[in-house]
């Protein structure tokens, strides 16, 4: 199994010229390097604003969710704003575009807290035969029940188990522990920064992430890459993700281009994606052992990081895109889906849902 290569999106440059998109992201308008406190999020906002910026869109900035309080005079918008510090926050800009009745790059509300929450896709996955380790979600405010627990995996310290929230990124607050004591500990620490909590075993080996697109419609599985470990027992954390701490060693994205398991995960992903139609973009991930011949289906990450030296990043230039030529054909289909992209350009007319928009700009004009 080849990597596919894809063939770039060109957005026309009448839709440039009519359409005015709202770039809204944490760091939209951030000018240092790397933050103090989210690391490299901050330069995957800037880099993605210049681009946006260099195809000659008519462009908007907000880095707030009150820009979207109050209907802003945009015909897109292009929501980055998802870690919001508080639980859930992946659904509030694609539901505050939806109250505006503005279309936006990127999955539905419901669609975002389906993948958002790992227990509900991993039931997804699991209802699609789709093989996942077994794990247990323990919400706050309900019984922390240890009958519940999952068998941890057997170690020399007693059964590991990993302990993380249950809508989160980057690995934030992930935690391992070898007894129930351990386990209930790291519960309730995570009920107390007020998440609900997902407990599993540790799996060895390391991660496969499989980037998907959608092109005309339809999703396409890009070049997967590996987070290959030096020590497959090794528990990545959110500093070391966001380059905040360290990492040299430990870790390493590479392609992926093992040719029994690609065919193998390409399939799952397809299965998987299914339930999330549709989505624009998004990143699928399974975890690996290659010496037990195991794979787990691990999460879902619906509008992932598309940051140049991140997984879409890297995985583009295997398919034959730039970053830029990456950026512009997912912005294309979000605007194609929502009919805003016009009929010189394939696209339908702006219609229904999209109709309010054009006339905003057609009123601009």
């Amino acid at each position: 199994m080849t990597h596919p290569t894809i063939t770039p999106r060109i957005i026309p440059q009448d839709a440039k010229a009519r359409l005015r998109i709202l770039f809204i992201a944490k760091h939209a308008k951030w000018e240092g390097g790397l933050h103090p406190d989210d690391g490299n999020h901050a330069l995957y906002h800037v880099e993605t604003r210049e681009i946006l910026k260099a195809l000659g869109l008519d462009l908007l900035l907000a880095d707030r969710y009150e820009a979207l309080f109050d209907r802003p005079e945009a015909d897109f918008v292009f929501p980055l704003l998802n870690r919001g510090g508080f639980l859930n926050s992946e659904m509030l800009g694609p539901l505050l575009c939806t109250r505006a009745g503005i279309p936006f790059l990127g999955a539905s509300p419901i669609l975002r807290g389906l993948a958002d929450d790992k227990h509900l896709a991993k039931l997804c996955a699991a209802e699609r035969d789709i093989p996942t380790a077994p794990w247990a979600v323990y919400r706050r405010g309900a019984p922390v029940d240890p009958s519940r627990c999952p068998e941890g995996q057997p170690t020399p310290r007693g059964p590991r188990l990993v302990i993380k929230p249950n809508a989160s990124s980057a690995s934030w607050a992930v935690q391992d522990a070898f007894d129930w004591a351990g386990v209930e500990a790291a519960i309730a620490d995570i009920h107390a920064q007020g998440h609900d909590a997902i407990v599993e075993p540790f799996l060895d080996g390391s991660d496969v992430e499989v980037p998907v697109i959608t092109v005309d419609g339809e999703p396409v599985v890009m070049p997967m890459m590996l987070f290959e470990q030096a020590d497959p027992t090794h528990l990545r954390t959110y500093y070391e993700k966001r380059d905040l701490v360290d990492r040299a060693h430990k870790y390493q994205l590479v392609p992926f281009d093992d040719p029994e398991w690609m065919p193998i995960i390409a399939d799952y992903t397809r299965r998987i994606a299914e339930d999330y139609r549709p989505f624009d973009y998004g990143r699928f991930e399974f975890r690996l052992d290659r010496e037990r011949g195991e794979l787990r289906f691990l999460e879902v990450n619906l509008q992932a990081n598309l940051w140049s030296e991140k997984v879409f990043g890297r995985s583009a230039v295997l398919a034959g895109l730039t970053q830029a030529q990456l950026i512009e054909t997912i912005l294309y289909e979000g605007l194609r889906r929502n009919g805003l992209l016009g009929s010189d350009a394939g696209g339908r007319r702006a219609t229904d849902g999209a109709s309010a928009a054009a006339q905003a700009s057609e009123a601009r004009s």
